[in-house]
C-alpha cells in the first residue's frame, strides 16, 4: 500500500535530523550510514516521522527511550506501529539501552531482516 506523505511534518523532520539522540547517532553513524542498502533518517510517513527507514525492505527501526515504556507510550506506539504496518512496513522496536549494551546484536538483527525482506532483490553485505 501506498502511503501519503504529511508536508505539514517535513520542517520537524529536518529538526530531528540534526538533533538525534545519541543512541540514533550511534546506529546512524556506525552501522546504517554506509550500509549497502539505503536507510533515511527521521522519515515522513503518513502522519508519522520514523527514526529510519529502509524503503526497498519495507523496514522502519524505530528506538525506543524510557517514555516508550509508560502506559501512554505503549499505547500510542501500538497504535503507531499498526498504522505503519498498514502500509506493507515491518516495523522494529528496538530499546536504547540495547544500541549501548548490544550494539554488534542489534547491527545483526537489522542485516538479517534486511536480507529476509520479501522486497530485498539482492542481498545485502554480511556486517
Amino acid at each position: 500500500m501506498k502511503y501519503k506523505h504529511n508536508p505539514g511534518l517535513t520542517a520537524h523532520a529536518k529538526v530531528l535530523r540534526k538533533s538525534m539522540t545519541k543512541e540514533e547517532r550511534r546506529l546512524w553513524y556506525d552501522f546504517l550510514r554506509n550500509y549497502p542498502v539505503r536507510f533515511l533518517r527521521q522519515k515522513v510517513i503518513g502522519n508519522h516521522i520514523v527514526d529510519f527507514y529502509c524503503a526497498s525492505a519495507e523496514l522502519v527501526i524505530e528506538l525506543d527511550g524510557s517514555q516508550h515504556y509508560e502506559k501512554t507510550g505503549l499505547l500510542q506506539d501500538k497504535l503507531r506501529t499498526e498504522q505503519l504496518e498498514e502500509y506493507g512496513l515491518t516495523v522494529v522496536r528496538i530499546q536504547n539501552n540495547e544500541i549501548l549494551s548490544n550494539f554488534a546484536g542489534v547491527c545483526e538483527q537489522i542485516d538479517n531482516l534486511v536480507k529476509k525482506s520479501p522486497r530485498q532483490a539482492a542481498p545485502a553485505a554480511s556486517l
